[in-house]
């Protein structure tokens, strides 16, 4: 996998003009453009989207300086207007593109390399299981993505559930884990700098066809899933296992990942909460 997503930097290298078709790309390299995306955001932690974006403002800040008309420069890195040039120009370096070549101002944005670094063994327990077709009822909102430590909007979304909901969602709890579960979905933005949003949703894996009255409900097709349960501090254990299912499971696996919602769940082993069992599900799919 490393080498594929080494081949895929190199092909946006050559074609950083053009307009990108992730399904071309993805097809170009044995996989699904979901697949794609969202091991290359896993693996580097920047979108493929804002990294391409990234490396074109890089070089396009290198042919002003290298004395380009800005028109042209804003036209060849795929600009309709030179308002729209500027706008990013600005919002990246603080600076117009006048004012970046009169005050010499450089920022960079290098290209990607992978690389596969060899930091001792390390196990990693998982399994594969077929599920069918199954809904998640629940509360949801944009939270803002967070690497370590319990994420506060999390616990605000949490907070804010009605006792009529938080029935509702138990009565809906007809299938395994049987009980409540947290649902991410909808990623954006840039995953370097914790500066992207998902979709989160708590609520309960039901097998009912019946709307709720006063939950959102979100449809998951039938997918293979690969499940990892981890055991340990809370959120610390979770966390870990889900840096290590990028880093470790995703480069070796025969497996690429499906579109579908990434679901987990904890059960508490003591009183005080400092100690849980979790399980993360991803969709997958054996790699073509």
């Amino acid at each position: 996998m490393i080498t594929v997503l080494n081949q895929v930097v190199d092909y946006i290298e050559e074609h950083l003009y053009e307009t990108v078709d992730f399904d071309k790309l993805a097809k170009k390299f044995g996989m699904s453009a979901y697949h794609l995306k969202r091991t290359f955001s896993f693996i580097s932690g920047v979108s493929i989207t804002q990294y391409i974006r990234l490396r074109r403002l890089s070089q396009a800040i290198e042919a002003l300086h290298e004395g380009y008309r800005i028109s042209d420069v804003a036209y060849d890195y795929g600009y309709d207007s030179l308002d729209g040039f500027t706008r990013a120009i600005k919002q990246w370096t603080n600076y117009t593109p006048s004012d970046i070549v009169v005050n010499h101002v450089h920022k960079e944005f290098p290209r990607l390399s992978f690389q596969i670094q060899v930091t001792g063994g390390q196990e990693m327990e998982y399994r594969i299981e077929e599920k069918p077709a199954f809904t998640i009822v629940g509360v949801s909102r944009t939270v803002s993505l967070q690497f370590s430590g319990v994420n506060d909007e999390i616990v605000k979304l949490a907070q804010s559930i009605k006792e009529k909901q938080r029935e509702e969602i138990h009565k809906y709890m007809d299938m395994y884990p049987n009980q409540v579960v947290n649902a991410s979905f909808n990623f954006t933005g840039d995953r370097t700098k914790e500066e992207g949003t998902l979709t989160h949703m708590i609520g309960a894996l039901t097998t009912s066809l019946h709307q709720p009255i006063s939950l959102q409900a979100k449809s998951v097709a039938a997918h293979t899933w690969a499940i990892f349960p981890s055991r340990g501090a809370f959120p610390k254990a979770l966390q870990d296992t889900w840096a290590n299912i990028a880093s470790i499971w995703l480069p070796a696996s025969s497996y690429e990942l499906v579109e579908a919602p990434e679901i987990s769940f904890t059960k508490f082993l003591d009183a005080n909460q400092q100690e849980a069992y979790s399980e993360i599900w991803i969709a997958v799919r054996k790699k073509m």
